[in-house]
Parts: C-alpha cells; structure tokens; sequence
C-alpha cells in the first residue's frame, strides 16, 4: 500500500510558478521608468516619485504573476479539514422533508386498474389533482401493475407506492406529449415530458417500496442516442444565437430523449425509498430545486446516457443510504452547458452525498461535465464503489466550452473495492460537444482524505489541467491507500504538485 499527498497552494503565498512572473513584472516596472526620459530629471529630484516607481513595478510583477493562474484569486471559501466539513453538517441540517396533511387518495377509487394493460394516465392524473385540491396529502399506488403516460406531480402531493406496486410507463411516444419546459444536456428546450415531472411545485415526494420501471420504454429510445446528433447541434446553435426558450420547441419528430424524474424550480422535494428500473437518459434529475432529499432508493439502468441522479443547478441536496448502477455516471453534479448555462448562471452548491454504493458506471460521483454555472461545496463521505465495471471513482470533468467551475470538494472515509481509476480529474473533457472555448473552468480546492482504493484496473490517479493557461489547483490528498495498479499515477497541467508525487 501507497500513500499519498500533494501540497496546497496556500492563500497569501507565493509559489514558484509566480515567482519568475513576479521578477519579469518587476522588470518591466524598471523598464517603464527608465524609458520617460523627459520626466527622468522631474523624478531624480523627487525622490517620493522614485518610491511610488518602485511600488508600481512591484505591483506590475504581482499582477503578472497571479494574472497566471486565474484561480490563485479565488480563495477556497471554506478552507480543507474540519471547517469544511462543518459547512456539511450546517446544510444537513438546514435541509427538511417536506410535511403531508394524513389524507389518501387510492388511485384505483379514480378509474386506475393495476392489470398490467389498462392505462391508468387519467386515473393518476385526477387523484393527484383531487389531492392537491384538497391541500395535499398521499396519493397512494396499491399493489398491481400500471401502465402509466407522464405523471405530473403537484404542491403538497406524495406519491406513494406500496410495496409490490409497479409503474411500467408507456412505449407509446406520443403520449409524452406536449412538450414542456425542460433541460437536454444543461441546455433549456421545450421538450418530450420527463416520465415523472414538476415544475414550479413545493412540497413534494416520491416514496415507498414500489417500483418505477421504464426498461421497455427505454428500449424503444435509446437507439436516439445514435440519431440525435442534428437535433443536439441544432439546439446548441439556438442558445449560442440566443433564441428564446419558448420557440426551441423540439418533441415530435425529433430525437431528444427525455429524463425519468424531474423536477424544475421546485422547493422541498423528497425522493425515498422507490427503485427505478431502465430510464430513457438521466435518471433523477433535479433542475433549478432547493431542499431536495434522495434516500434509500435503488436505480438499475442499463444503454447510453442513464445516470443515476443529476442534482443540476441546486441548492442543498442531501443524497443518501442509495445504491446506484447505471450506464453512465452513477450521480453527476451538473449546471448548465455552455452558452446556455453561462446564460442562466445558477451554479449547484451545497451537495452532501452519503452511505451510498456504486457498482457499474462510467464514474460514481462525478463533477460536471455540465458546469458554466459552477459547482461548489460537495462533501462525499463513507461511500463504498464495489464493482470492476466503475471506470473512475471520483470524476471531475469540464473543458473550456464548458466554462464555470469546480472548487471546494471533499471525499472522507470512501472505499473503492474496485474501479479502473480511482481519482480522475481533467479539464480536456472531449466525449461529447466543443471541447475547446475562451471560457477556461476553474477546478480547484479537492480534499481526499482517509479513503482506500483497493484494486485498481488503469491508474490510481489521474489529474490534468488544460494548459499553461488552465491548471488544476490546490488539491490535497492525504491518509488514502492505493493497491497496486498496472500504470502509475498521473499528474500534468497543475500547481503546487511536487516532483515525482507517484
């Protein structure tokens, strides 16, 4: 076993990448005095003005050097170790379940048949809309099977599933229509519905035992994933020419895959106990939410693009005691693409992951790559990554496309029983859309302390910054243990690391 630990950059310090632009700025300082040579004898005779030229070229000199790296003047706003972890706890605590009214409202007493063939998209529509009338309150899905459409939920509304109750939603595309207001990729569209949607609701849930099984709708649109590229790069030049949301109307006739379960601008959102089964892309997907609690599910998805959980653009998530295997990240922290996500400039902040289990996926928490309107304050703790299919562990992932940043991300008491990286990080993200722009992200302020990695199937570490312009910074890793893998850790593109880290 291997321990690891880079170096902070610490606030105030100078290291040795400012060091040779700080003496250049200062020379030219000197270079700018000397070259006035009408006001040469004005400042002889004064000495004040031969002070004040010396304080200037200093000050060019450390403007040069931290015009270096752009995050040297970001401050990690909650410093490594137990203060950082203290904002964790404050954002636990903040975060409260939402309250129902002790009233039911049995889906089958609204035309809802659970025989597996009757479509029960009325039924579920009218007892959710009756509870909502009525203030609030459980909406309650017996035992049986029920093929559903969409289903919307609204404020004040649980909708429960008992244990052997199964929603197996439609293959019938059109019933996903009309389009609402969406997000594709961290890009706003007017859309297919999600299969469970809200959108501006407070005081909402999805619980139980149930299940939630989109596997045969999802066989149905996952070959889009293959013939959606127009359509992506059409929306894409939509935001880049600013056209507004309501006239990028895609839906029928098109091939963008709508998310499973999504909430949009909601407050007070629950997800606990239910298990999903296939989903048409990403799985959870909060938009634009505040106060959202994801506990106790199961989520198996299988073909392109099936996250588990994508907290995007959010305010206080508490995701725990889950256990994720997905066809692509496991949970991935997102805000906003691009144009559009510069746009709308709402970064996701205060995430607080723990007690969950990742077996498949391409990372099991992973960062971006979605992040124009920045990621911040992420505390992942006792984790366990359990599978030889996990390609990375701990994922951080942007370009300059993307823009925005990553900073302030702590992992504690995680165990990696398995995966082929342990910790990646890089600012070249290339699988999919530009991967290069003149908006460089800031990735800085990682802390990875007292987490075991096991066997590792490619590399234990892998960290790479853009280029003399982008680099990674302030990453700390310390008290982990790594077994022995067939290539050694990699480092490019950062500050602070030290010769020879791996």
């Amino acid at each position: 076993m291997i321990k690891y630990e880079t170096l902070p950059c610490i606030n105030g310090a100078v290291n040795s990448d400012k060091i040779i632009p700080i003496v250049f700025g200062f020379l030219l300082g000197l270079q700018f005095k000397v070259r006035f040579h009408k006001l040469r004898p004005l400042i002889m005779r004064d000495k004040r003005l031969v002070h004040l030229m010396v304080i200037g070229s200093l000050l060019i000199g450390v403007i040069c050097g931290t015009a270096v790296h752009p995050s040297s003047c970001l401050a990690s706003s909650y410093p490594e170790g137990k203060s950082g972890w203290n904002l964790a706890k404050e954002i636990v605590q903040r975060i409260k379940e939402p309250r129902f009214p002790n009233r039911n409202f049995n889906v089958c007493q609204f035309g809802a048949v659970g025989d597996g063939k009757t479509d029960c998209t009325r039924g579920f529509a009218e007892a959710i809309m009756e509870c909502y009338r009525a203030g609030g309150g459980r909406v309650v899905v017996p035992p049986g099977t029920y093929v559903c459409g969409p289903i919307h939920l609204r404020s004040g509304v649980n909708l429960h599933l008992e244990r052997s109750a199964i929603i197996v939603f439609t293959t019938n595309v059109a019933a996903y229509l009309p389009v609402v207001f969406s997000r594709f990729e961290g890009v706003e569209v007017m859309n297919y519905s999600p299969l469970v949607y809200a959108r501006g609701q407070s005081n909402i849930a999805l619980t139980g035992k149930g299940i939630l099984d989109a596997r045969d709708f999802a066989k149905v649109v996952h070959p889009w994933a293959r013939e959606a590229r127009v359509d992506i790069e059409r929306l894409a030049q939509m935001a880049a020419d600013g056209v507004p949301v309501e006239q990028r109307v895609f839906g029928q006739g098109h091939k963008l895959r709508q998310n499973f379960f999504q909430p949009m601008n909601c407050i007070n959102v629950l997800v606990e106990g239910v298990t999903f089964l296939g989903s048409p892309m990403w799985t959870l997907n909060p938009i634009y939410c505040t106060n959202v609690i994801i506990r106790g599910v199961t989520v198996i998805t299988e073909g392109p693009n099936t996250d588990g959980c994508n907290p995007d653009s959010c305010y206080d998530i508490l995701i725990e005691d889950c256990w994720f295997s997905n066809g692509d990240d496991c949970i991935a922290i997102k805000s906003g693409r691009d144009h559009d996500g510069r746009r709308v400039n709402v970064p996701s902040q205060n995430v607080v992951i723990r007690r969950c289990r990742f077996a498949n996926g391409h990372g099991g928490v992973a960062l971006g790559s979605e992040t124009a309107g920045g990621i911040a304050n992420v505390f992942v703790e006792d984790c366990y990554f359990e599978s030889p299919d996990l390609r990375m562990a701990l994922r951080w992932k942007t370009n300059p496309a993307r823009g925005g940043y990553i900073t302030n991300v702590y992992f504690r008491n995680c165990h990696v029983k398995c995966a082929r990286f342990g910790i990646h990080m890089t600012m070249r993200y290339a699988a999919s859309g530009a991967k290069e722009g003149d908006h460089m992200p800031i990735v800085s302020d990682a802390y990875i302390e007292n987490c075991r990695f096991e066997t590792l199937l490619e590399r234990p570490v892998f960290i790479e910054g853009h280029s003399e312009r982008g680099k990674i910074s302030r990453v700390v890793i310390r008290d982990c243990k790594f077994g022995v893998a067939p290539k050694p850790g990699l480092i490019t593109k950062c500050y602070c690391c030290p010769n020879n880290w791996v």
